[in-house]
């Protein structure tokens, strides 16, 4: 082996070791908007957007941050919806490859960790319970929940069991809402809310709603009522989009309910809300801005702000 060859090798092996230092950096969205987002959240110290048709969820330190320059934590995924951690381990719903990917925060960058292939149909939404230690994950379309457990001392999590709720079989659910000791699932096919047991899953309770209203995405308990995001009426017509609240779930029913969708635009589609920051925070599809900042005390909604 002549001496310039050796030399070439030296080389060669030089770059290599170099190149296995560098740290990996997060790619920045480049994306100017938004494409249909479904949640934003806080998780520890980012803030993390679900833009479900741009097929990537995108996170920033600051909400201030020009959504260019938010960084990706992944473009692996195909019509994402969800995200939600227990605080190391990043979940999230890879709704229409009908499987869900877990993370891990390294220094400038996420890193994969596991792939659940086949979770039901379409997994929509997932809840990390701190109260019972599962990660909690829905598939849309089956009535299926799958719970997720971490192995102690690792970041990895195994598949507990699957519970099943027969009544949402073949029915479109969105999002699931755990309330103590039970969880309630808003269905578009049945025109009513069900109330669950967390452990058992037996229904103890289903809340008709009106057809107008029947396209609910999420349920969530905001300065004691019950707040309702509305993408659709039972047959899907987008032109029914609205945000409703009531006292009682058996108000919806009765049409005693309190319409606010003027607060917020009058358009659009309001799809996840999620508190953070003192705020609470809602997606609004189909129109511009794509989220809405507010809070809400002694019955009054205020400062709102739209935003991105």
């Amino acid at each position: 082996m002549n001496r310039s060859y050796r030399s070439f090798l030296l080389f060669l092996t030089i770059i290599a070791s170099m190149t296995f230092c560098i740290p990996a950096y997060a790619a920045e969205n480049e994306y100017p908007y938004l494409l249909m987002p479904t949640q934003i959240v806080k998780i520890n110290n980012l803030y993390f957007i679900v833009d479900c048709n741009h097929n990537q969820i995108i996170y920033s330190d600051s909400l201030s941050t020009n959504l260019k320059t938010w960084k990706v934590m992944t473009r692996n995924t195909e019509k994402p919806h969800a995200i939600t951690s227990d605080g190391e381990i990043y979940m999230v719903t890879d709704t229409d490859n009908n499987r869900i990917l877990t993370f891990e925060k390294g220094y400038n960058t996420f890193k994969p960790l596991q792939t659940f292939e086949q979770v039901g149909i379409r997994p929509h939404y997932a809840d990390y319970d701190y109260t019972d230690g599962l990660f909690y994950v829905w598939s849309s379309m089956t009535g299926e929940m799958y719970l997720y457990k971490r192995t102690p001392e690792t970041k990895l999590i195994t598949l507990q069991e699957v519970k099943t709720v027969s009544e949402l079989n073949n029915c479109y659910v969105r999002s699931f809402t755990i309330l103590g000791d039970v969880i309630l699932f808003p269905s578009v096919e049945r025109s009513s809310i069900l109330m669950v047991d967390k452990k058992t899953f037996e229904v103890l309770n289903e809340y008709p709603v009106p057809d107008s209203i029947s396209g609910m995405v999420q349920i969530s308990i905001i300065d004691g009522y019950f707040f309702v995001t509305i993408s659709t009426d039972r047959h899907y017509n987008l032109q029914m989009s609205t945000v409703i609240r009531a006292k009682t779930l058996e108000d919806f029913s009765t049409g005693n309910y309190e319409n606010l969708y003027s607060l917020f635009g009058n358009n659009g589609t309001p799809y996840y809300v999620s508190y953070f920051d003192g705020s609470f925070y809602m997606i609004h599809e189909n129109a511009a801005p794509n989220v809405y900042r507010f809070r809400a005390e002694n019955g009054i909604i205020c400062d709102i702000k739209g935003m991105f």
